[in-house]
């Protein structure tokens, strides 16, 4: 989808997955889930702070180090990001990146005149084997629709603004093409190593709600 600042919608948004996702309820298999997860803990078989380490491992550590290593490659191989760009899903693919979330992949470019930003409006279609599971505000209503109407506004509430020159696309996922942001590359890095490179890049400057980390910030991080 592209709202002036939005662009790459299909008209019809064939979303496979909107029969198990209708709006923000979950899926029958989602209950189930949820379920079986409270009868495991109430039972003493789950510990649930270890549950939840595991889903904090997937969204920010596995899926966005994935995601990761494909951005920093590119940064630093010309002919690779070329490829990226003509082919995301081979790409990607190539550094042994598949699944059924990523089946179909388009690479967005961000320039210093275009900035991409990823959203699903119908429900929550999402790059896993790349960025991992989907965090919790890419899933919420308010994400989806106000991404859409007033993606400037959003990207104030994530910390950042760009020049009022810059033009904003905003695409939309669905079930059978998935997105991923091909952030710029932070200046002052051109001689960085591709393990310096991915340490960079952050799991929302792959969506577009974000920008990568720049040297001198990624030396004070604790």
């Amino acid at each position: 989808m592209n709202s002036n600042d939005s662009q790459g919608s299909h008209p019809e948004h064939a979303h496979a997955d909107a029969q198990d996702h209708t709006g923000s309820a979950l899926s029958e298999m989602d209950l189930r889930v949820r379920a079986l997860e409270s009868l495991l803990v109430e039972k003493g078989y789950v510990d649930p702070r270890a549950l939840d380490l595991l889903i904090e491992t997937y969204e920010h550590k596995v899926g966005p180090h994935n995601g990761a290593r494909v951005i920093a490659k590119a940064w630093r191989d010309p002919a690779y990001r070329q490829w990226l760009l003509d082919d995301a899903t081979a790409a990607i693919a190539s550094l042994g990146y598949t699944g059924r979330q990523g089946e179909h992949m388009v690479v967005l470019e961000n320039t210093p005149a275009v900035h991409n930003m990823v959203v699903c409006t119908l429900c929550s279609c999402y790059p896993w084997p790349v960025l991992g599971l989907p965090p919790v505000w890419y899933k919420s209503a308010p994400y989806r629709s106000r991404a859409v109407i007033d993606p400037r506004g959003v990207l104030r509430e994530f910390g950042f603004e760009l020049p009022a020159e810059t033009e904003f696309r905003v695409w939309d996922s669905t079930s059978e093409v998935r997105y991923l942001v091909l952030p710029m590359q932070p200046p002052g890095t051109i001689d960085f190593s591709e393990e310096a490179l991915a340490e960079l890049v952050t799991r929302d400057s792959m969506i577009g709600t974000g920008l990568p980390k720049t040297p001198h910030a990624q030396r004070e991080s604790p």
